[in-house]
């Protein structure tokens, strides 16, 4: 028997509207839904007439589901993968399914559609060439202070998410490692409330901080570290920069990628996360 397959299918971040008519089929035709929250889920699939059968797949049972998730494609089952809203993995459970798929030959097949930090980065009015996505920092102000330390130098626009009632908490840390950035923050995108609000880092906050009670989904884009411009002579494209370097000192590409990011003014690790952000956003197989 043919092993099924594990459709990634992206679901609306808030307006129901903003699904796709393959990620509709997809639903109607699959033998099982896997969700992240069933109860979220089901107001998508009601408003669409949709009945396939869904299964709860989260944090917390990830490890045993995948198990059996990949069990039932091995028979033959083909199951969608779902998040609460917007594009499955990206700050989302999933990694541990499709990893086991890829080892079980077992095909991935991704279905497109919303996701809030693509849809906050292309309207804030920052750089969109290229971006470092963060997703959430870590709720404890240390790790987080500690997290906002090597992300600061990276010289391109960073996109982040984070949680409403550690909003405040979380510019704050922003505006004390950052410092006066410019930035664009959404809230609710797509939905009935839906917000912007751009400024400096502590011009955003002084808003915020006038408020009795801040909710919705937050996503928030900072441009990136303007002090560390890529040196004159050298590719702006970091892939194409340690390319050159290689070729031109014969050194491996963990001292190759090294000396690139001396040369352009960020930590090994930023530039090590920049090359893998690259690949994910164009296919690269180097």
């Amino acid at each position: 028997m043919a092993a099924g397959k594990l459709f990634l299918v992206a679901t609306p971040i808030g307006n129901l509207a903003d699904v796709t008519l393959r990620a509709l089929r997809v639903l109607k035709e699959v033998d099982l839904i896997a969700c992240e929250d069933t109860r979220h889920t089901v107001r998508l699939l009601d408003h669409y007439g949709i009945t396939t059968p869904r299964q709860s797949y989260h944090e917390h049972n990830e490890a045993g589901r995948t198990t059996q998730l990949v069990e039932l494609m091995r028979q033959g089952k083909n199951i969608a993968l779902v998040a609460d809203a917007g594009t499955p993995l990206i700050s989302d459970p999933g990694h541990t399914l499709v990893s086991a798929c890829r080892r079980a030959g077992i095909e991935v097949v991704p279905i497109p559609g919303a996701s809030a930090a693509i849809a906050a980065l292309a309207a804030s009015g920052l750089s969109a060439d290229t971006f470092f996505f963060a997703g959430f920092l870590p709720p404890r102000s240390s790790a987080r202070r500690q997290a906002l330390e090597k992300l600061s130098g990276i010289p391109v626009s960073l996109v982040f998410y984070e949680a409403p009632h550690r909003l405040l908490s979380a510019l704050e840390d922003m505006v004390g490692i950052l410092g006066p950035r410019q930035a664009c923050l959404a809230r609710e995108l797509t939905k009935v409330h839906e917000e912007w609000l751009s400024g400096t880092l502590p011009e955003i906050l002084q808003q915020l901080k006038g408020r009795t009670r801040i909710r919705g989904e937050i996503t928030l884009v900072i441009e990136g570290n303007r002090q560390a411009p890529v040196a004159a002579g050298h590719p702006e494209s970091l892939q194409e920069h340690l390319q050159e370097e290689m070729q031109r000192t014969g050194a491996s590409r963990k001292e190759a990628l090294k000396a690139v990011a001396r040369q352009r003014g960020i930590s090994r690790r930023a530039a090590y996360q920049l090359l893998l952000q690259n690949k994910k956003l164009t296919g690269s197989q180097d």
